[in-house]
């Protein structure tokens, strides 16, 4: 009950007190601070993936920023030899004002990606959004191959179908549980039934030749189910990653399944737009949730 009330309160916490516990989800709100949190993880054995915060652009000014901004990432990666790649939201790059135009600068992301040798995610928005992000993917790869992915997710019951489509592609995805609010007739409510398309997604792209899959999850009873199908498939190691977003208390299995010779990969967001994210956290995680707010209150750590 207490939790609940916490997530209700965090409207009306101050943003001092959200900015302090930010630290933790968030690199920082600008790219020194993002590469200097990517050398880090890379000195303990994990790969990254480089995410500006914010979506949804008002205007092509925006847009355009936004594209200047994942060029300037792109370039700092390479010049400072991180291992690391970008994800990239479509609504941050303008999708809902110009579709022409927002592909048009994706590929100028992805020009500049394939020119380095290195990697772009399109990430998967709602759902009012994932037939044009996977016709865009679809041209994208056309053109730039490996150098492009996106991401299906689970909880969606078109996700099996769409696996199957992608996987005779050889496409590279992650594949996730999913965020967004959906109504019950395209989307699993059911925990167990989330986690069953999970498994039988990742089953699916991973018998296909050709595929690379990022297994992106914190769910502690998820990952060993996932792992057992790998092994029943008999898929090497260079076929899949596991993923997880900075902050998020799943260091040890991270460090475990980095130490059985899986390759693990954070997800580093960074930017200006550090408070809705951080308030998102925050609602996925009761706990420390309840802690922020206890601390405002000065009630200590209970």
């Amino acid at each position: 009950m207490f939790g609940f009330l916490v997530s209700r309160m965090l409207p009306v916490v101050p943003k001092r007190v959200v900015r302090a516990v930010a630290r933790r989800y968030v690199a920082g709100e600008d790219l020194a601070a993002a590469t200097v949190a990517v050398g880090r993880l890379n000195q303990r054995g994990f790969e990254a993936t480089l995410d500006i915060l914010g979506e949804d652009a008002h205007d092509d000014a925006a847009a355009d920023a936004t594209v200047a901004a994942y060029l300037q990432v792109l370039d700092a990666i390479a010049q400072q030899h991180l291992k690391s790649n970008i994800s990239v939201k479509l609504t941050h790059l303008g999708i809902r004002l110009d579709a022409e135009r927002a592909e048009q600068r994706l590929a100028t992301l992805l020009q500049r990606a394939a020119d380095l040798d290195s990697f772009v995610r399109m990430d998967m928005e709602d759902s009012s959004l994932t037939d044009l992000t996977l016709a865009v993917h679809t041209r994208m790869r056309g053109r730039f191959g490996r150098h492009v992915g996106t991401v299906v997710q689970a909880y969606l019951r078109r996700t099996r179908d769409d696996a199957t489509a992608l996987a005779a592609a050889g496409a590279n995805l992650r594949v996730c549980k999913g965020i967004y609010r959906e109504p019950r007739e395209i989307a699993f409510k059911r925990r167990e039934e989330v986690r069953s398309s999970y498994v039988d997604t990742v089953a699916t792209l991973l018998h296909a030749p050709g595929t690379y899959v990022g297994v992106a999850t914190h769910d502690r009873r998820l990952v060993p189910r996932v792992l057992e199908r790998i092994e029943r498939l008999g898929t090497p190691p260079d076929r899949f990653e596991f993923q997880a977003l900075l902050g998020v208390p799943v260091e040890d299995m991270l460090d475990d399944l980095a130490r059985r010779g899986y390759r693990v990969r954070v997800y580093v967001p960074f930017g200006r737009e550090w408070y809705p994210y951080s308030t998102r956290r925050l609602k996925e995680n009761p706990k420390l949730a309840t802690a922020v707010v206890r601390q405002m209150l000065g009630l200590g750590a209970g």
